[in-house]
């Protein structure tokens, strides 16, 4: 009697975790699912995201937003071009690099 009383409790045992374990299954098959629309909704959203990214830095809408605002291009005299700064010298090796020559003075031997 007690060997048959013991071998309905493993029976009943080895049920119980089988049913926990389909059902933690279905639960992460239903968390899997949750999550895999989710992430088709977030790659569409960045497409429609790198869409517009892609409108607004254009430059012809730039321009456009630009004039509307009243904006309009320099004049040629309102336009300065600045050198290349380098520290610790008086700024004539960026003169000499911006004309093709090498800093140290003389050419290269």
């Amino acid at each position: 009697m007690a060997a048959a009383l013991g071998l309905s409790a493993l029976l009943v045992g080895a049920t119980l975790g089988l049913v926990a374990l389909r059902v933690e299954q279905v639960r992460l098959s239903y968390q899997l699912d949750t999550l895999r629309t989710t992430r088709r909704g977030l790659e569409e959203l960045t497409r429609e995201l790198r869409v517009e990214v892609a409108t607004l830095r254009s430059p012809a809408r730039v321009e456009a937003r630009a004039r509307a605002l009243g904006l309009t291009a320099p004049a040629r005299e309102q336009v300065r071009l600045a050198r290349e700064f380098v520290t610790g010298d008086t700024g004539t090796v960026s003169l000499r690099v911006a004309e093709g020559r090498p800093p140290g003075g003389a050419g290269v031997r």
